[in-house]
């Protein structure tokens, strides 16, 4: 492997179609796609201050790095990405990449950041902006701190793990998410949303989980939830503690320590489709 030390890089594509190469502590300037089209690269403790640095790459490994704000859009269309111990500053990263791995990476502008990647995992990744991995395919997240609305919008075949979302409308539109022993807060939680799964999570929502085909929930709790499962539909719940208040669910089962308010309105669902279980054991498979 070719390795270039302590060099500042300036001008349009000034690496473009670069191959087996290994950069230390070098620097990309100001000058567009300096790497574009490369492949099998490594950078290690280097600076990216422009745009576009990684667009049709493959074979990629970035560690110690920093993406500074200009140096936006910066991973596009790209495979096999690798990416520990990144201060990732600009906006509009990783779009459209597949194979793609983030550990201890810090995104403190994350605007329209992960956007129809495949193939995802997230490990100890701290993210701040809206519309965070919107119409993903495919991710395995653990330990995610999200500060930024409109997360997972459109994606499917998720799995979250011990990661706090503090995310209003998270999970809209989406299909085969799991989250387990996570913290959620936000409005309208998994609005229009199929087969979703929460497991140990602690919730606050207001009016969150309506308009779900599918919905698994056990060993959760629901603080200031307030008109939830309206219009949802294969509802399978187990609520550690009150729920605040249940609105029109479509059918299922739903267990609880107590239910403040019911609202059934025969008018508009059938209300015989829908069983509510009040201060039962939650010990329940």
């Amino acid at each position: 492997m070719n390795e270039i030390k302590n060099t500042v890089f300036t001008g349009e594509r000034a690496e473009f179609a670069a191959k087996n190469t290994k950069y230390i502590s070098c620097t990309f300037e100001d000058g567009e796609s300096p790497l574009k089209h490369s492949e099998d690269i490594i950078a290690e403790g280097c600076d990216f201050r422009w745009k576009y640095p990684f667009w049709y790459s493959k074979g990629i490994t970035v560690h110690g790095c920093t993406f500074h704000e200009m140096g936006r859009a910066g991973v596009w269309y790209s495979k096999d990405i690798r990416f520990s111990d990144v201060k990732y500053i600009a906006p509009k990263g990783f779009r459209r990449c597949e194979g793609l791995r983030l550990e201890k990476v810090c995104l403190p502008f994350a605007q329209e950041t992960l956007w129809e990647c495949r193939d995802v995992t997230l490990k100890n990744v701290h993210a701040e902006g809206d519309y965070l991995a919107m119409n993903c395919d495919g991710m395995d997240v653990d330990g995610l701190t999200l500060d930024g609305n409109y997360c997972f919008d459109g994606a499917k075949n998720v799995t979250i793990r011990n990661s706090v979302l503090n995310s209003k409308d998270a999970f809209w539109n989406s299909e085969n998410i799991t989250a387990e022993n996570c913290k959620i807060y936000g409005e309208y939680l998994g609005w229009n949303s199929k087969n979703l799964r929460l497991i140990n999570c602690e919730i606050e929502s207001l009016q969150g989980l309506c308009f779900i085909e599918g919905l698994y929930m056990r060993g959760c709790t629901l603080g200031g939830t307030t008109l939830c499962f309206e219009y949802c539909s294969g509802i399978d719940a187990q609520i550690t503690g009150e729920i605040e208040s249940v609105k029109n669910p479509i059918s299922g089962v739903i267990r609880a320590g107590s239910i403040g308010e019911v609202i059934a309105e025969p008018e508009r669902v059938d209300v015989g489709r829908t069983k509510m279980i009040v201060g039962e054991s939650s010990d329940i498979n």
